[in-house]
């Protein structure tokens, strides 16, 4: 099926349950010429959750929360953030893809971060943050600048803000990127293996203000594999192979009671 002819076959959900559902993926398919990476995958995202995605390389998990973002297109399901279609949008029974200013639109609800920090190297840490909600938002600079100044200090970097990201840490980059996604002050956020570009010394500092907001309830989905992470902060942790979940539930189930043969083999090899 084409990426801009997708059927629309999903029930809607009452306006209650609606309300409460910030993710709603439902059998998104997805393939890379001949090669299917993603299979039917469905997840819904309530308001609040920490949702954590583990799985070995391959699997599918760096896809599926790109294809939340609509920075890949699927072929075959829907996806919903916020109630509203991601990418796409009705057309005489149809799904075609919506033009580049509504899903711009779109993405000003949704914060990322990546593997990489993806950081503009000619700014300061303070200037990085402040560009989108200039840009964007439409935010006044005196607006933007006590924003951006209050999210570094939120991160812990409150020193730091002249700094250019050359003068510092990985660990310090990523914090300046999560503090520049919540600049736009996102429903939901997405975090795509975020310590896995880090040193191990570094990892703790991320991790720690992602604990923190999710403390502040934060919908998050995070893709990692920090096992650590997942049992003490996720409220749901998706195990993901060859494309398809294959078991979800609490960390306690998942961690301590698996009823799946590849999720056990899969913990047992880095646990």
């Amino acid at each position: 099926m084409q990426a801009d002819q997708l059927a629309t076959s999903v029930v809607p959900a009452s306006p209650e349950e609606s309300a409460d559902i910030i993710v709603a993926a439902d059998n998104v398919s997805k393939w890379y010429g001949p090669l299917q990476v993603l299979k039917n995958v469905s997840l819904t995202v309530r308001r609040g959750e920490t949702v954590v995605i583990i799985g070995p390389s391959g699997s599918g998990k760096t896809t599926f929360v790109r294809c939340i973002n609509h920075l890949e297109k699927i072929q075959e399901g829907r996806i919903l953030v916020n109630g509203h279609l991601i990418g796409y949008r009705e057309q005489r029974g149809r799904l075609v893809e919506d033009r580049p200013r509504n899903i711009a639109l779109q993405r000003r609800e949704i914060g990322m971060v990546f593997q990489r920090f993806n950081l503009f190297n000619h700014m300061t840490a303070l200037d990085n943050i402040t560009e989108a909600p200039v840009r964007v938002l439409g935010l006044s600079a005196s607006e933007a600048r006590a924003r951006a100044k209050a999210l570094l200090d939120r991160v812990g970097l409150a020193d730091k803000e002249d700094a250019y990201p050359a003068h510092l840490s990985g660990g310090q980059q990523q914090r300046v990127a999560i503090a520049r996604a919540l600049a736009m002050q996102p429903r939901l956020m997405l975090f795509d293996e975020p310590t896995s570009a880090l040193d191990p010394e570094m990892i703790g500092e991320v991790l720690s203000v992602m604990r923190q907001l999710a403390r502040e309830g934060m919908t998050m989905v995070v893709v990692s594999h920090e096992m650590g992470f997942a049992r003490e902060v996720a409220d749901r942790v998706v195990m993901m192979d060859h494309g398809e979940i294959i078991e979800e539930g609490s960390p306690m189930k998942i961690f301590g009671s698996s009823d799946h043969d590849r999720t056990r083999l899969f913990l047992s090899k880095i646990l």
